[in-house]
């Protein structure tokens, strides 16, 4: 499982030492479904990279409503920057929707190479950055209809793995909408 990591980091453009100063630091985790990696409240001391499975933050409100952050799939980093930078306790919960692996970094690791301004930190920050602004995109641009078609044509697998509501979740919009997208899409 770690060459299919190392492979990724090279995918990501990492340089060789890079991919060995990354991979001295990584603990190769597997986990069970439903799994929470990090409670709302609690200080991450991880940063992760999803090998196999799905993964799932979501703000948790006191009144018992759950707003979805986003979903984590095969070779996507997991980063709580406000752990990381701040050193503040997770605003979000994140859990294991399916049985995962994983690369678990510590986040101490990672707050050294940006005190350093190690190259690592710098391609994950632009991976993370990059990432935000196509999900801002997708969510701005298009309406819920061309979400879901682009999320159909994008990650057809997906739609198997990912039950309607948390693929309405990750569209942004309700399962009583996402249900009437299918409809008229059928007709």
């Amino acid at each position: 499982m770690l060459e299919a990591f190392k492979l990724q980091l090279v995918n990501h453009g990492f340089e060789p030492q890079e991919i060995e100063q990354v991979c001295q630091s990584a603990q190769l985790i597997e986990l069970p479904t439903r799994h929470i990696l990090l409670h709302q409240g609690e200080v991450a001391q991880e940063i992760h990279f999803l090998l196999e499975g799905i993964c799932h933050s979501a703000y948790l409100t006191d009144k018992g409503k759950e707003f979805s952050k986003e979903f984590y799939w095969e070779n996507d980093w997991i980063i709580g920057f406000e752990s990381l930078i701040k050193q503040q306790a997770s605003p979000y919960l994140l859990e294991s929707l399916t049985s995962c692996c994983l690369v678990s970094l510590p986040i101490a690791t990672l707050r050294k190479w940006r005190e350093e301004k190690h190259s690592v930190y710098l391609k994950l920050i632009e991976t993370q950055l990059m990432h935000k602004e196509n999900k801002e995109r997708f969510m701005l641009l298009y309406s819920p209809e061309e979400r879901y078609e682009i999320f159909c044509t994008n990650f057809p697998d997906l739609l198997q793995r990912l039950n309607d509501y948390q693929i309405a979740a990750y569209l942004g919009i309700t399962p009583i909408s996402l249900s009437r997208i299918k409809k008229r899409a059928t007709r």
